[in-house]
């Protein structure tokens, strides 16, 4: 699902966001439009119209089970939620369930927009969702959404390649990915990675400092990268540009040119979401046959990454129980695993991961892509910090890098002037 890649986008609504704090904290709840009976409006992101029949079927099993209360739905396309649901809270007119991601939620948590949940979902609910999933959810002890659907990133590796190159297994870290780099470079002439430096592209770089053991920011928000960990971490990436390890593409181009290269053959790792492997097997059936998964590269700390999007309820609902209700309907384990299956995502309860669809590994690479990327979901959390202003500190550490790569600044420089950048903001 490509379109996870775009959620933290806040700063185009940094005036509604002011607007949305003084009216949260100060005007008077105003209730939903009221109707003969009782009614939960619900919006997702952009699932209509593949998901269609199975939400129209999950909404008519909610309505049997609860009778008089009836359910509408409305899909918002995704690159128009956020504008909308900050008007709509803001307004008073906010649906009573909403589909977001904890990234963004957190954002308006902080101003008070959602209902909190701790004593609403009873303790054996909570403890239905995976530990470090639900913590994404919360806010300074307080939990402000459900967990819904998981998606996360594995290896995706040419075995052709390796063997060429003489590795007979994929590197598992940061420090056997710069190994492997070398010799898939001496023995074949080609590349064994491609990440980006773009710094309005994927966030994955930046998430590789945090699994290399380094704080992005502070309790206070300030710049906590200025470490002996945050230099190790831009001298690593720095080395491996500077030595012609990496693609020269990684500071001009985007995600989607790895996905090129590695398709072409170029690259001998990718790291993409495992249902990627069969988009490779439309493009490029040749390296389709030599590919298979492995678990996502990782640092010292041995931490996963994962996107989570969630089910959230704001404040001002006249349907509190009913949307509590529907939330923990939509993301309990049997829903969760049909949705799961449907879209080919993960879920975020522990029971529906251990159904055997994500445990057995069948007989194809996409399969056996499944069951690599559910098997993360234990230690997989959200690494990057819930700011609404990640995207800037994202801009400010992959520009300092880049002049790292290039030369323009030694790595200690970089590391300072991006920490001065951050907190002079």
């Amino acid at each position: 699902m490509d379109r996870i890649r775009s959620w933290r986008r806040f700063g185009v609504f940094a005036l509604l966001g002011v607007v949305l704090s003084w009216l949260v904290s100060c005007s008077p709840s105003v209730p939903n439009a009221s109707s003969t009976a009782p009614e939960v409006e619900f919006w997702t992101m952009q699932l209509q119209p593949k998901f269609t029949n199975y939400f129209n079927d999950l909404i008519a099993q909610f309505e049997q089970e609860n009778p008089g209360v009836k359910v509408k739905w409305v899909d918002v396309p995704w690159a128009d939620m956020q504008s909308k649901i900050l008007t709509a809270v803001s307004a008073g007119t906010a649906p009573d369930v909403v589909n977001l991601n904890p990234d963004f939620a957190a954002q308006l948590a902080g101003r008070n927009a959602w209902l909190t949940l701790n004593d609403r979902i009873p303790a054996d609910v909570q403890s239905q969702y995976l530990p470090k999933i639900l913590a994404a959810n919360s806010l300074d002890g307080q939990t402000f959404g459900v967990p819904w659907y998981l998606t996360t990133s594995v290896a995706i590796y040419n075995k052709d390649l390796l063997q060429q190159a003489g590795i007979s297994q994929p590197p598992a870290t940061f420090e056997e990915l710069a190994q492997v780099a070398k010799q898939v470079k001496e023995k074949t002439g080609k590349y064994a990675f491609f990440t980006t430096v773009v710094p309005t592209d994927s966030a994955e770089l930046m998430q590789s400092l945090v699994q290399m053991g380094v704080q992005l920011i502070d309790a206070a928000g300030k710049a906590a990268f200025n470490t002996p960990e945050g230099r190790a971490a831009f001298q690593y990436w720095t080395d491996l540009y500077q030595q012609d390890l990496l693609p020269r593409e990684v500071l001009t181009q985007g995600h989607r040119r790895a996905i090129e290269l590695y398709q072409a053959g170029e690259t001998a790792i990718l790291s993409s979401g495992p249902q990627f492997l069969d988009t490779i097997q439309t493009n490029a059936p040749a390296i389709a046959q030599v590919s298979a998964p492995a678990p996502q590269i990782t640092g010292s700390t041995g931490k996963r990454s994962v996107a989570v999007m969630n089910l959230v309820i704001p404040r001002n609902t006249d349907q509190p129980e009913n949307a509590v209700k529907f939330a923990l309907f939509v993301t309990n384990n049997a829903n969760q695993l049909a949705f799961a299956k449907a879209a080919n995502v993960l879920p975020s309860t522990s029971a529906a991961l251990q159904d055997p669809f994500f445990t057995s590994p069948g007989t194809t690479p996409a399969d056996q892509a499944r069951v690599v990327s559910a098997s993360q979901m234990r230690d997989a959390e959200v690494l990057l910090p819930q700011i609404k202003d990640v995207k800037e500190l994202q801009k400010i550490i992959y520009d300092n890098l880049q002049a790292a790569m290039l030369g323009e600044k030694t790595v200690d420089q970089a590391v300072n002037d991006a920490a001065a950048e951050w907190d002079a903001r």
